[in-house]
């Protein structure tokens, strides 16, 4: 690294807008302060990975996050995180979600290196549209609602997704092969011919959206997401047969400031609002359904935990900053408010990323100073202090690595 880098631990960045068909109009453009084009904008990435890496602003010139930690990852990542990961180990977003995603699950760290080997040796180009395993990671991510948010997360209770089959006329006749056995249902549900699953989604359509039309569901019902998904995917043609999972999962509404964490073969959509994602360094997914992109039901079902699943509200405590913790090493989200005219110092032992969401002000590392607004973006190497002195109300946002 140049000398004239060396005194400098705190570099501005800027993450790359990703314009998914599912994304919102302006939420993510006025965040970055990019000109709203007319494409929805539906993530905004922060990171190294090298499909879409930052790109990082020194005085030397701007470059590729990724390649600037891979010059000289020591500086950058600190002596325990290049040991351990060798390159920064999360991916941390923005997401605007206006229509609802796919029916997916993430694998966990052996099935990720196998499925990776597996479609490389297969000759499966990397960016092939049927590639199920872009990396060779595990996604474990955690999410923070930024507004009202909605998602499907694991399957219900058995005896609450007995009493829903029960409940929904088209759907009674699965009950049959549920009576506890989550595998059972959902292979069923997932290997279905498609002229069956029309057979027996199209009466429960043609009930649920009219009634989604004139406003009169609910979207504590699952009809309401079911009906949206049925006007969304496919409405003149085959029935998605994600809808079934719109009944079989937990219907979550967080509020501004709640999370929750997703491990690997947790089953589950985001529905509708706005959030943080933070994650392992992966782009894995597999998907069943509610999406038009490649859906590979066989290799799902072999990664889905075919289990109960209980929600674990991620709720902020009291105080200028509070941290939302996931049950893994490669990341953790840091939350702060610092109020107009305080200072406060953000403190990198391991590298880092900070997003200003909300507010203004000046931030400081030795000599060199940044302006700060809604948008800005910065790389910590490790070691680094960031000193902000706070203009307006400031919400920033830190991801890092536990345990450095």
């Amino acid at each position: 690294m140049e000398a004239a880098q060396r005194d400098q631990r705190v570099f501005p960045i800027t993450g790359v807008v990703q314009h998914y068909a599912w994304g919102g109009g302006v939420f993510i453009s006025n965040l970055v302060g990019e000109k709203h084009g007319g494409k929805p904008a539906a993530e905004y990435w922060l990171g190294v990975h090298p499909s879409n890496p930052s790109t990082v602003h020194t005085s030397l010139g701007d470059e590729p996050l990724d390649r600037f930690v891979a010059r000289e990852p020591e500086f950058a990542l600190g002596t325990m995180v290049r040991e351990r990961f060798g390159n920064l180990p999360f991916l941390f977003k923005v997401l605007d979600v206006a229509q609802m995603l796919s029916i997916q699950v993430h694998p966990d760290a052996e099935q990720a290196r196998a499925g990776f080997a597996r479609e490389e040796r297969a000759g499966i180009p990397i960016d092939a549209p049927n590639r199920n395993y872009r990396d060779a990671q595990h996604k474990p991510e955690a999410m923070v609602a930024l507004s009202e948010f909605w998602l499907l997360h694991g399957f219900r209770d058995a005896a609450l997704l007995q009493e829903v089959l029960a409940s929904v006329p088209e759907l009674t006749s699965l009950g049959a092969h549920f009576n506890g056995n989550y595998r059972s249902l959902y292979e069923y549900v997932l290997e279905m011919p498609q002229a069956e699953v029309n057979a027996m989604l199209r009466p429960l359509v043609e009930r649920i959206v009219p009634a989604y039309d004139d406003g009169s569901l609910s979207k504590y019902d699952p009809d309401f997401w079911a009906a949206r998904a049925a006007k969304t995917f496919g409405p003149d043609g085959d029935l998605d047969p994600g809808l079934f999972s719109i009944y079989f999962f937990n219907l979550l509404r967080l509020q501004p400031g709640e999370g929750i964490f997703q491990g690997a073969g947790l089953p589950h959509a985001y529905l509708e609002g706005q959030c943080l994602e933070l994650m392992a360094n992966s782009d894995n997914v597999l998907r069943a359904g509610l999406t038009p992109k490649h859906r590979d039901a066989a290799e799902l079902l072999r990664l889905v935990r075919f289990e109960e699943t209980v929600p674990k509200i991620l709720r902020r405590s009291a105080g200028t900053c509070a941290l939302y913790e996931a049950p893994v090493d490669e990341f953790v989200l840091e939350h702060c408010r610092v109020r107009e005219g305080d200072r406060h110092f953000v403190v990198s032992e391991g590298p880092s990323i900070v997003l200003v969401l909300e507010g203004s002000g000046t931030g400081w590392e030795g000599a060199h100073q940044f302006g700060l607004q809604r948008g800005s973006a910065f790389f910590c190497c490790a070691g680094a202090v960031l000193q902000v002195q706070a203009t307006s109300a400031l919400t920033l946002c830190t991801a890092t690595v536990p345990g450095v």
